[in-house]
């Protein structure tokens, strides 16, 4: 006998699909049908599904179809979110702003609204917490300071999470685990320490999962990256992604400023009167720098 139903996938591993099905309140797992490989489909933790059981002795069912989706991350690979909570740390592992503003990018090229949270604001001082904090307040993005270890601030992120499905990505090391435990105890997330010598965190979490976390509540815990790649972007459009750079644009006196060699440049002027962060700029300056390299070869 077979009986076809409908579920939500929670997490990929090893060619199996686990699926949440909320009319019997179980997980099963699956494997997907062929006709996804012919069609070069793979199918993601967020998707929703129908499957169907079976009676074989390794699998408890295949999974039929995929729904269509809202959007769907490469990195970390999840499907259907509906905002991004994007988790670095103060110190222990240092903040890595480039790789920050790489994600803040994916987020903005697929309209996935993001949520920066600044953790581990116990090992920082004012001055440097204040500092990092300022150079994402024109981001377009909220900007957040916890203490996963000490529950500090952490009700801000419940209420932000409230009735959406969220994905939460960011290096290893930074707490995210940590933080999923929290708002999720019965997920007993494996906890890994930052190597002093690397100042890289351990990578605890092996692939993408979604847990519930209230009614209509739902997140992603993800691996961790150390890198991100961006694909597909020109030198011309990365500008458009530091929104904080729009207020100045007018005072440039070439149209089409790249902020980088031309003269009376407003941005450069903001920059240099403290209206617009060093490390952002930098960064900005970086990504120009690659995607330049990219056209030429």
């Amino acid at each position: 006998m077979s009986s076809e139903r409908t579920g939500k996938i929670i997490r990929v591993v090893g060619g199996f699909y686990y699926i949440w099905c909320e009319e019997d309140a179980r997980i099963w797992q699956c494997r997907a049908r062929g006709v996804f490989r012919k069609d070069s489909f793979r199918p993601a933790a967020g998707d929703d599904c129908t499957f169907r059981l079976t009676q074989a002795q390794d699998v408890e069912g295949y999974v039929e179809t995929i729904a269509p989706r809202r959007n769907l991350l490469i990195r970390p690979p999840v499907a259907n979110v509906d905002q991004a909570l994007i988790l670095f740390a103060f110190a222990s592992p240092e903040p890595n702003v480039s790789l920050l503003d790489r994600f803040l990018i994916e987020m903005r090229r697929q309209d996935i609204p993001a949520v920066i949270c600044f953790n581990k604001n116990d090992l920082a001082d004012e001055k440097r917490r204040s500092k990092l904090v300022q150079s994402y307040s024109k981001s377009g993005c909220k900007v957040l300071t916890v203490s996963v270890l000490n529950r500090e601030g952490l009700e801000q992120i419940q209420e932000l999470m409230q009735g959406k499905t969220t994905v939460l990505a960011g290096p290893s090391g930074v707490g995210k685990s940590s933080l999923t435990n929290y708002l999720c105890p019965y997920a007993k997330m494996e906890v890994g320490k930052v190597s002093r010598k690397t100042e890289r965190g351990k990578q605890t979490t092996r692939h993408a999962e979604l847990f519930a976390a209230g009614d209509h509540t739902f997140f992603f815990d993800t691996p961790g990256f150390s890198s991100l790649e961006l694909q597909g972007i020109g030198r011309e459009e990365i500008k458009s992604f530091f929104p904080e750079f729009a207020e100045y644009e007018p005072q440039c006196r070439f149209q089409g400023c790249m902020h980088i060699h031309e003269p009376d440049c407003g941005v450069k002027s903001a920059l240099e009167d403290g209206l617009i962060s060093r490390d952002r700029y930098d960064s900005y300056v970086q990504l120009v720098g690659e995607a330049s390299l990219k056209r030429r070869y």
